[in-house]
């Protein structure tokens, strides 16, 4: 039979697992500004940033820029021929190794 105690004790197992898969999902690096901004129509960017709301793990860290199934990793070598454009990119956070992924798109006029 189990007692007052032992419930007592798995409630609060309960509520510290919740509690610490609550805090690890807060935990994941989320995408909080671009340039070129999402949907944005520009002219042929020199370069591309992403920033995140905490520090990253750059070995783990990155983003392509794909167009007509070419894929540009980071910054061109040359201008970016006019069309539409998608950025797939991946993000861990520094303090925990959690990854995040996501997609923006733009268009180069």
């Amino acid at each position: 039979m189990f007692n007052r105690n032992f419930l007592s004790a798995a409630g609060g197992i309960a509520a510290a697992t919740a509690l610490l898969i609550a805090g690890q999902a807060a935990a994941h690096a989320s995408l909080v500004k671009s340039d070129p901004a999402a949907n944005a129509t520009v002219a042929s960017p020199k370069t591309i940033t992403l920033t995140f709301d905490e520090e990253l793990t750059p070995a783990f860290s990155g983003f392509d820029v794909v167009k007509d199934k070419k894929t540009i990793t980071g910054v061109s070598s040359g201008p970016l021929m006019a069309g539409p454009y998608k950025i797939a990119w991946h993000a861990a956070a520094a303090d925990d190794g959690h990854k995040t992924t996501g997609t923006l798109a733009f268009t180069v006029k």
